[in-house]
């Protein structure tokens, strides 16, 4: 397959992906609290998608490299995630929704990393190129997001567990669609151990900080739509928010390139850090006031985009060969599968002690992983 046309197949998969996010992220816990479900469910239930990411992504990159059957997982993965979300369409009870999240988010997670790893692979590794191919994704989340919000303001939240079905049909046909990664030359096949670039000190550094950076989002993605309502903000105003941060996210993917001509990877990677501790803290005590709630989400550009696309870089470079779709795996597993279900459950079990402290913890997090990357990460190291 041309490369042109492999990564325009890229792009529609990244659409949908991220658009089952611009679904699942803001609505998903509001819906829950439409249903009467009490804080402690909510976390676990917004959480579900990220405990799968500890290890699930994990399981089936390692998978992926010991089998090179990158392409059949990927469909396995596509096709069962849609058919375990149709049980949102039928049931409103607690066990049988944790069940069904569970599994279907098993396989969902499962299809990020091994995307991600062609992406690269096909890119060279070149964090510019990936931002601005990526940013389709973030495109599907702003549509999803804006869509679903009208939708939801005209019909109720009633219409989340279609809303989300529908994506998830996109999502598994593209993946029967998306090109298998070249083919790696045999002198690259496991020239380096996998545990031995885990012993690296700028790899340990970078999950950590990674770890912490997901934490503090958590209460981010499990809580911010229910605590924007109980400040009184409208579901399309909620909506609003959402995409801005993402629409600023869109604009640093599209400028990576120039960014990274201008400025280290390490500068850019802790100017992240640094924003979200400022944004978090906005949350937090600013919310009242929707002009410094706009500031706090435009942070987003660089508190998600300009982070993930160093890091995707980063990752990259060092599990090189037999080891991408598992280094992929590894990053999502220990950030947000851990980091973020971990924070996410966080936030539910201390809620009830108010939304701002919660995020001024969340800024907390973001200021220690500051601290992790400024000590741990040489400036040769991205």
């Amino acid at each position: 397959m041309q490369k042109p046309k492999a990564l325009l197949l890229i792009a529609g998969f990244y659409f949908c992906y991220f658009a089952f996010n611009g679904l699942f992220s803001p609505y998903w816990g509001l819906y829950l609290a439409e249903l009467s479900f009490p804080a402690w469910q909510i976390g676990i239930l917004t959480s579900l998608t990220q405990i799968n990411r500890i290890y699930a992504p994990a399981l089936w990159g390692w998978l992926a490299d010991r089998s090179g059957q990158r392409q059949k997982i990927l469909r396995l993965a596509g096709v069962m995630g849609f058919v375990f979300f149709l049980p949102l369409l039928l049931t409103h009870s607690f066990w049988p929704l944790l069940i069904s999240v569970w599994i279907a988010s098993f396989f969902w997670s499962s299809a990020l990393p091994l995307v991600e790893a062609t992406s690269m692979t096909l890119l060279a590794g070149n964090s510019g190129a990936y931002a601005r191919l990526r940013v389709w994704g973030s495109i599907g989340f702003v549509v999803a997001a804006l869509l679903a919000g009208y939708l939801i303001e005209a019909f109720g939240v009633g219409v989340l567990p279609m809303a989300v079905v529908s994506v998830m049909a996109g999502l598994a046909i593209y993946s029967f669609y998306v090109p298998e990664a070249p083919v790696v030359a045999k002198n690259q096949l496991a020239c380096v151990k996998f545990f031995d670039v885990l012993a690296k000190k700028e790899v340990r550094a970078l999950l950590l900080t990674c770890f912490l950076m997901a934490l503090a989002h958590g209460a981010y993605y499990s809580f911010y739509s229910i605590y924007m309502v109980e400040l009184g903000y409208s579901k399309r105003v909620v909506a609003w928010l959402w995409a801005l941060g993402v629409i600023a996210e869109i604009a640093v993917f599209w400028l990576m390139p120039s960014i990274t001509q201008r400025f280290s990877l390490k500068k850019i990677f802790l100017w992240g850090l640094l924003l979200a501790v400022v944004r978090f803290m906005l949350i937090g005590v600013a919310a009242d006031f929707i002009v410094l709630l706009i500031v706090a989400q435009l942070a987003h550009g660089f508190t998600f985009g300009s982070h993930h696309a160093v890091t995707m870089s980063y990752i990259h470079r060092h599990f090189s060969g037999a080891h991408q779709a598992k280094g992929q795996a590894l990053n999502i597993a220990v950030s947000f599968g851990l980091g973020g279900s971990l924070g996410g459950i966080l936030a539910g079990v201390l809620w009830a002690k108010g939304g701002a402290m919660v995020f001024m913890l969340s800024a907390g997090m973001a200021l220690l992983g500051l601290g992790v990357a400024w000590l741990g990460i040489n400036k040769n190291d991205l």
